[in-house]
């Protein structure tokens, strides 16, 4: 069996969605995918339901009711990943912000240069953000900027959604204490991992701005991640994490 699955959560991505699983099953490592749809009325789950039928064996399809937000679709699929006995699980958006050919690099930094969490980063050299206004981009790196000064996280880029992790990180996390929803979630996973114990390893990626779809940046989910970056701190001085082994 393959020993990698990506995980892309969903919500109107009709437009992306059969081109990105295409991309990835083009690429020189068997990578299975697991779509997790959150009841998209666009019909996204429909055509995810059209390729299974082209590759029964390597694309699943999680459908959800209604928008339950990112970070409930990964602790979805990463349970469902774990049960499968998956040795990578990756997070992935699906319009192409994230370039799946580097998914083989991410894989590369888990299973041949010790990391247990390979994170795609913006910020670290060589990476790059393009097709991003400029407000965004300030706005994405002085996120960064703020989570290392308020946890003391030595990550460049902490809100960076495009990972590699090893099954045993993700068996190690108590995801039912994962908390929050949109970008603080990519923080509080990364912060759990590194309390944790666990290797984290940012490979350089060029990130592009979406060019089909629409955006799902909101104020709420900034604004979460503004507020959880502190609360992560606060309760983390009362918490116990058992150290990786």
């Amino acid at each position: 069996m393959p020993d990698s699955i990506v995980i892309i959560p969903t919500y109107n991505e009709k437009e992306n969605i059969e081109k990105i699983i295409r991309k990835v099953f083009l690429l020189p490592h068997d990578f299975h995918i697991l779509i997790v749809d959150d009841g998209s009325p666009d019909g996204t789950g429909s055509i995810v339901k059209n390729l299974q039928q082209q590759f029964p064996k390597k694309l699943f399809l999680m459908e959800r009711s209604g928008k339950q937000g990112l970070g409930t679709a990964y602790i979805a699929g990463f349970r469902w990943s774990i049960e499968k006995k998956y040795d990578y699980i990756f997070e992935m958006d699906a319009d192409f912000s994230h370039n799946p050919n580097d998914l083989v690099r991410l894989r590369h930094a888990c299973a041949h240069e010790g990391a247990d969490v390979a994170v795609g980063s913006r910020y670290v050299k060589g990476g790059k953000v393009v097709n991003w206004p400029l407000n965004r981009v300030l706005l994405s790196y002085y996120a960064s900027v703020y989570v290392r000064l308020i946890t003391g996280m030595n990550i460049k880029d902490a809100t960076a959604g495009f990972k590699c992790y090893k099954r045993k990180v993700l068996e190690t996390i108590a995801l039912d204490r994962i908390r929050f929803v949109g970008y603080a979630f990519q923080i509080e996973m990364k912060f759990t991992a590194w309390k944790h114990g666990f290797k984290i390893k940012e490979v350089p990626i060029t990130f592009a701005d979406r060019t089909e779809g629409t955006s799902k940046m909101s104020g709420g989910i900034i604004k979460e991640a503004a507020l959880g970056v502190v609360e992560l701190k606060w309760k983390s001085f009362s918490r116990k994490y058992k150290k990786a082994e």
